[in-house]
């Protein structure tokens, strides 16, 4: 960031400001920064700041450096404000990713199936597109009051061919930058010894934030876990829940 600051008041003294006052006197500090910053930040909402905010520790200036770094990417990322399916034909065809149902706290779930995706026919542009499109999906499909979506990553039959370090690391750089906490909870299902190879390099370019929401599940123990944060009635059927799979192109939630 540049050489202007900006400059938090100090509250009078008293050691147990609630953090929703906190939270929203730093917004409207952000806000200001960044509007003079980008006049587009005026059409972002303060819910979308405070996510930022929150995502840097409630630090202005970095949580500004970082919603202006996604302010320039939408504009050459999503330049008409969405993803056309037409622009994302191959990754649909794979019918790889799923949302349906909600947890008890209202997330929507979204479910990815590893091992149908493959590294030889990925078109990483194409490829963006898609985890743009899929965040997008999951997002709008929020109940209002709720900011976060659920995420059960299955890698039953995962092997070398589904193996994608750069697209991994691109997925996770697209959700961490630019939807920063969004993602309530992951769950990783079905996991194979070969996959945490492939972990290990992955692991470092996950950020604490995240690293804190992911959950290895052991697959004994897989319905029993799943219900404690989701009821059966809205868990995939795949898990020993109520609910058909729907491929996400498809989900009218």
């Amino acid at each position: 960031m540049e050489a202007e600051q900006i400059k938090t008041p100090v509250c009078g003294g008293d050691d147990n400001v609630i953090n929703s006052e906190k939270e929203k006197t730093k917004t409207a500090l952000m806000r200001a920064f960044v509007e003079r910053r980008d006049p587009d930040a005026k059409e972002v909402d303060n819910l979308t700041l405070r996510r930022f905010l929150r995502a840097r520790d409630l630090d202005i200036e970095k949580a500004s450096a970082m919603f202006l770094k996604y302010l320039k990417w939408k504009k050459t990322a999503v330049p008409n404000g969405f993803v056309s399916e037409t622009d994302i034909q191959n990754e649909l065809a794979q019918t790889k990713v799923f949302m349906q149902g909600r947890d008890k706290a209202g997330r929507p779930i979204g479910v990815v199936f590893g091992a149908k995706h493959f590294y030889s026919t990925r078109e990483m542009d194409e490829f963006k597109r898609f985890v743009v499109y899929v965040l997008d999906k999951l997002c709008a499909s929020m109940p209002g009051g709720q900011e976060k979506f659920v995420g059960i990553v299955d890698l039953q039959g995962w092997g070398y061919s589904n193996c994608d370090i750069r697209g991994y690391i691109a997925a996770l750089d697209i959700m961490q930058n630019y939807y920063p906490e969004r993602l309530g909870k992951a769950y990783m299902v079905h996991v194979p010894y070969l996959f945490m190879k492939a972990w290990k390099i992955i692991y470092p370019f996950i950020d604490n934030n995240t690293r804190k929401k992911i959950v290895f599940l052991e697959n004994k123990n897989l319905k029993a876990t799943l219900m404690k944060d989701i009821e059966e009635s809205q868990i995939p059927q795949t898990y020993g829940g109520e609910l058909p799979l729907i491929p996400i192109e498809k989900s009218t939630m």
